[in-house]
């Protein structure tokens, strides 16, 4: 169909598997009507979900395979039986042109892993990251790499910056989005070695960046939209990304304790009804669900694995929107636009 975006989907993954990604995939559909789906899977217990879904139904093609990979299989174990599971044929759907983007709720170390093999790197970039979209008190920021890697070189963090700000342009129009390093301060003797050199890197002018480099920032401003991308390397970005999740959960239990706990709070809760599920609405992770692994030569989207059909849907839809918006076009070109540049030596020093 002329205009369509076909999004392959490893209907296994997740906790739940086709019983969550179907719905959720209809869902999608219903807000964009030019979808076509790939789904990967075992083909009885898909087309059980879809018969559920006729408008899904019509525009989906169903690819069995009784192989699928474990929430806890390591990634090892993942590229010895990979091909021909769920997830490998999502991701080979987009390397073979026949979808512009695959979907999984599975294991993240192992579709990190096939993907890499799948659909390799893009030329230029040493490491692939994952971003994810960050709640703040103003438009979400974009947050990379949260998982993907433990450590990162000084050009690797550049490389991050780069392909964050690519989609913070795509995916929020933010033409010449602003850039923070995750640091343990914000003075410039504080980090280690690759974060201050990365600092130095960022704050040259000769690099071409089409970003406004703010410099160090700290965990706690990453909340308030102090930049429209934040960088750091996957240890600490995964931890600082579960604390948050942990955190807002925390706070809703205090919530909901509070105003149970007389008659009086109980009548608050019910007149403050309409700003608790406003509140509710700005801190529900389903709404951003969804990390595209960036770097890559196609789209890879982690949905969370425990989230429901409203959750994958979000994770569907922002495939659908990075591809719309030819992301990986967009970091292609900025990372061949500094060849080489980043080899040079640092000029000036971290100060």
């Amino acid at each position: 169909m002329a205009g369509s975006t076909t999004l392959a989907l490893d209907a296994m993954g997740g906790d739940h598997g086709p019983e969550v990604v179907v719905p959720g995939a209809a869902l999608s559909l219903s807000r964009h009507p030019e979808l076509r789906f790939i789904l990967a899977g075992d083909a009885a217990r898909i087309n059980a979900c879809l018969a559920e879904h006729p408008d899904l139904k019509n525009c989906a093609r169903v690819v069995h395979t009784d192989l699928s990979i474990g929430m806890h299989d390591k990634p090892s174990q993942a590229l010895r039986r990979g091909k021909g599971t769920s997830m490998w044929l999502a991701l080979e759907a987009v390397k073979n042109g026949e979808a512009q983007a695959a979907v999984s709720a599975g294991n993240t170390g192992a579709l990190m892993a096939l993907a890499r093999l799948v659909l390799r790197q893009m030329p230029g970039i040493e490491r692939p990251a994952i971003a994810a979209q960050w709640p703040t008190i103003g438009r979400p920021s974009i947050v990379l790499d949260v998982g993907s890697n433990i450590g990162a070189s000084a050009r690797q963090l550049v490389e991050y910056a780069l392909m964050g700000a690519a989609m913070s342009r795509a995916h929020f129009g933010n033409e010449r989005p602003t850039v923070g390093l995750l640091n343990v301060g914000v003075e410039e003797i504080k980090g280690n070695e690759e974060v201050r050199q990365a600092h130095a890197l960022l704050k040259q002018g000769n690099l071409g960046l089409n970003i406004d480099y703010k410099g160090f920032v700290e965990g706690d401003q990453i909340g308030q939209g102090i930049a429209d991308v934040i960088v750091v390397e996957g240890f600490a970005g995964n931890i600082a990304l579960k604390t948050a999740e942990g955190t807002a959960r925390q706070i809703a239990t205090y919530l909901r304790t509070a105003m149970s706990r007389s008659v009086v709070t109980r009548i608050g809760a019910v007149l403050a009804k309409s700003g608790f599920e406003v509140l509710k609405g700005q801190m529900d992770p389903r709404r951003l669900n969804g990390g595209p692994f960036l770097g890559l030569n196609g789209i890879a989207i982690k949905s969370h694995g425990g989230t429901d059909a409203l959750g994958f849907a979000t994770a569907v839809d922002l495939g659908y929107e990075m591809a719309e918006k030819r992301v990986i076009d967009r970091i292609a070109a900025d990372i061949a636009s500094i060849a080489g540049k980043l080899d040079a030596p640092v000029g000036g020093g971290p100060g």
